[in-house]
């Protein structure tokens, strides 16, 4: 009886894995900006992402995805492409937005993809990269899914560049100071040894006489 149940449940396994379509967040196939950046702060900003849904896999349905934006006054615009032809479309504002799971689960036979175009102001303070798009794949508990997270950000024009040398310029160039060979006057050291082989002389003359 034990092989019988063995490879019953191995049959069984087999059987589920064949039948149920396997799950996969999200990728990334295009992307595109207006105007190109780099972005200007407090100008108008646009940016085209399209997701595509791995072949061969689909969107679980109790799932959601969240996506949110570092724009000011951001608009929505969610375009649910099947096999080639529109299909579902949501729109939203504000700097959060939602997919039900509910209309992207299909076939793993069909081809899945949905186009989000979100419309916003780059925030006057910015100084540094904008997060135009984030989206990450949310489980049925509202946890994130790992490795589902897909960031776009962009920098910001004429945002200062981090450097090493130090904030406050040298006005005055450093002295340089180069070592000078000593050298010493010879008319005075010559003066003074003509006058004592001198006096010497008249010493010994002296001791003489």
């Amino acid at each position: 009886m034990r092989p019988m149940i063995r490879s019953l449940l191995c049959g069984c396994i087999l059987l589920l894995l064949i039948v149920l379509p396997a799950a996969a967040s999200p990728i990334l196939s295009s992307e595109s900006f207006t105007p190109n950046p780099p972005l200007t702060p407090g100008g108008p900003q646009q940016v085209v992402a399209t997701f595509a849904i791995p072949s061969g896999t689909t969107f679980p349905r109790n799932h959601e995805l969240q996506m949110q934006t570092g724009l000011v006054d951001a608009r929505w615009n969610i375009q649910v492409i099947l096999d080639g032809n529109n299909a579902a479309q949501q729109t939203a504002s504000g700097s959060t937005a939602f997919i039900n799971g509910e209309i992207l689960s299909y076939s793993v036979n069909r081809d899945v993809r949905f186009t989000v175009t979100v419309s916003g102001t780059v925030p006057a303070s910015a100084t540094g990269p904008v997060t135009v798009l984030q989206l990450v794949e949310l489980d049925n508990a509202g946890s994130p899914v790992p490795g589902s997270q897909i960031v776009i950000s962009q920098p910001v024009a004429g945002a200062a560049v981090s450097s090493s040398v130090s904030e406050v310029p040298t006005l005055t160039p450093p002295l340089v100071t180069t070592s000078l060979p000593v050298t010493k006057s010879p008319g005075f050291s010559v003066a003074i040894g003509i006058l004592g082989c001198a006096l010497a002389g008249l010493v010994w003359m002296r001791r003489r006489q």
